[in-house]
């Protein structure tokens, strides 16, 4: 409701959750003044280029500096900070799905998170946190700043799966093509341009993963008992993504891998031929350089049935060269 209004702030979105998985909307004039009731939790979600925005998080939000210049650095990757009074800066990375970008360009997410209060900054638009605000607006959503977190992990790690899965398939069609047709060529293009995504993936989910693997560890205070079972489900749930992320870099690799092989072996049995052919005609080309000479003494020369003998020795030795490959297997 007030989306329109806050944007001018740098504000995306501003919810109140009730505590029972919805959450009213709130304008950013209300911020200054706002009171909660029991069980209820702030969430923030902020632009992080609009200057609104820079300014409110270092006057008005009660952050320290550092933990300022933290959210608001140029350039990070996934890492956890525990900080003072049980709160906690998180950088996450989500897949990016904005109109004409890369996947693997992922987008990041920074995070201050405390028992009822939840800031995040974005650089560009991600999914899942559209996702979240549905959720709450069908009243299935967060219950508080735990469960904020945890859900936002779930919906990035979504994501993740269904690029995955894409991965995957190309691979798939490529290798099916590959068994069906041993003299289909794979397209180099494609198989590098996965196994390029796949790697940049893998560059930015590791550390995420030793996040969750962490969260899983050290439980804070405003945690709920079980939390720490459904980070540990996240760490698996990413780990388990990142061996299929290898395991799709090693298959691209035997994709390539046999197609250069074909091409080797293509190439060797035409150098075999062609080195069959030149040990056939080098003895012959041998024997008529010789007889082309002109110095005398030439033998046939003088007989009108010279020409003659001659092609019957040509073939006698070719013949003769013949036979001796076969015996040798070499034809």
């Amino acid at each position: 409701m007030y989306e329109e209004q806050n944007a001018q702030w740098g504000l995306v979105h501003a919810f109140v959750l009730d505590g029972r998985g919805a959450a009213r909307s709130i304008a950013r004039q209300e911020l200054d003044d706002l009171q909660f009731a029991d069980g209820e939790s702030l969430w923030l979600h902020w632009d992080r280029s609009h200057p609104q925005t820079q300014d409110w998080l270092r006057r008005s939000s009660g952050l320290s500096e550092f933990s300022c210049d933290l959210l608001l650095e140029e350039n990070t990757r996934p890492r956890l900070l525990a900080l003072p009074n049980d709160e906690l800066l998180l950088f996450l990375r989500g897949v990016n799905l904005n109109p004409d970008a890369e996947p693997e360009d992922m987008v990041s997410v920074r995070i201050f998170a405390s028992a009822r209060c939840v800031i995040s900054l974005r650089l560009r638009p991600l999914r899942a946190t559209d996702e979240l605000i549905e959720a709450l607006e069908r009243g299935i959503g967060p219950k508080n700043a735990a469960e904020l977190l945890l859900e936002l992990a779930d919906r990035l790690n979504n994501k993740v799966e269904a690029l995955l899965t894409e991965l995957s398939e190309q691979v798939d069609g490529e290798e099916e093509k590959v068994d069906a047709d041993e003299r289909y060529t794979p397209d180099h293009g494609l198989m590098l341009h996965v196994r390029r995504r796949a790697a940049s993936l893998r560059r930015f989910l590791f550390p995420q993963r030793d996040i969750y693997a962490q969260l899983s560890r050290n439980k804070l205070p405003w945690f709920a008992s079980d939390d720490g079972d459904y980070w540990n489900e996240l760490n698996n749930r990413l780990t388990r993504y990142l061996e299929e992320l290898e395991m799709t870099r090693e298959r691209v690799g035997l994709v390539l891998e046999s197609e250069n092989r074909r091409m080797g072996e293509r190439m060797n049995r035409i150098m075999y031929r062609f080195s069959i052919i030149t040990a056939i005609f080098l003895p012959m080309s041998f024997l008529t350089g010789l007889l082309g000479i002109n110095v005398g003494g030439i033998p046939g020369s003088e007989s009108p049935y010279g020409f003659l003998i001659a092609c019957m020795i040509v073939g006698f030795i070719a013949f003769g060269q013949w036979l001796l490959f076969r015996r040798l297997r070499w034809v």
